[in-house]
């Protein structure tokens, strides 16, 4: 009976100490991000092109103090930050001139990238201006350098993304869909563009979870976030057209930003 309890009594502080080490290993994990620098990469939907409140010193990157990143940072104080997300960037934009702040001490990186590449404001000039056939040959153009050039732009990357931040946590954000189906009176495009837009935005975020997890990379799929918020939802988290302000058409509101992009950051940062 005492050897039953002393087995009891040591099991029981066992556990005890398991629970407290995962406790503080969770936390420690928690706080890498805190620990060393933060670096925000990409294009439009990383420099928040859409939120308005931009920081005047971004030119035409559109840096806005809305966007994610800038949200995040201010959220978590990581020991450095640097901006370097710029609208209308493609990949080589990104190896090109955004990589300069990782180091080894940079601990996590974020990025969304590729949707210029794909030819993402000629698809929506596109898809706005001319029919459906024409909307939906286009986005098919755009599928089929998804899947030939688009991979190796995202391997050249990520590859100098890790070369030069070894140590880093990298999450690769993706695209939201863009457009709640089957409602009735909301004007605009056609069911028939809405879906194939939809589609291209699927398709475009298979191709680069695919890469970023081969690269062990963190995907964030922030799709279920901006599921009932799409265009036409009646509660948007996307620009529609705007003729006064083309380059901010399909781009997530301040809003989006906030609730849509930043939580699914947050969540796996």
């Amino acid at each position: 009976m005492r050897r039953s309890r002393l087995s009891v009594y040591v099991a029981s502080l066992l556990l005890a100490v398991g629970t407290a080490l995962t406790g503080a290993a969770t936390a420690q994990a928690a706080d890498t991000a805190a620990i060393g620098g933060y670096v925000a990469l990409g294009d439009s939907y990383s420099s928040g092109l859409g939120a308005g409140s931009y920081i005047g010193s971004s030119g035409d990157c559109k840096r806005s103090t809305k966007a994610y990143p800038y949200l995040w940072a201010a959220a978590n104080s990581p020991s450095s930050f640097d901006f370097t997300a710029c609208s209308g960037a493609q990949t080589g934009d990104v190896t090109a001139g955004q990589l300069a702040p990782l180091s080894p001490a940079t601990a996590l990186v974020s990025i969304s990238i590729g949707g210029n590449d794909a030819g993402f404001a000629d698809i929506m000039t596109t898809c706005v201006l001319q029919g459906d056939s024409a909307c939906v040959n286009r986005i098919n153009t755009a599928k089929a350098f998804v899947d030939s050039t688009l991979p190796g732009r995202l391997d050249s990357v990520y590859t100098a993304i890790r070369s030069k931040a070894p140590s880093a946590h990298v999450v690769v954000l993706g695209y939201p869909r863009f457009y709640k189906l089957g409602v009735s009176g909301c004007i605009g495009l056609s069911e028939t563009k809405r879906r194939a837009l939809n589609d291209a935005a699927d398709y475009i975020d298979a191709a680069t979870e695919k890469r970023a997890l081969d690269h062990g990379f963190t995907f964030a799929d922030v799709r279920p976030a901006f599921t009932g918020h799409e265009l036409c939802s009646g509660s948007a988290w996307m620009h529609s057209v705007n003729w006064l302000n083309i380059p901010e058409s399909y781009h997530p509101t301040a809003a989006g930003q906030s609730g849509g992009y930043l939580p699914v950051l947050d969540a796996v940062a």
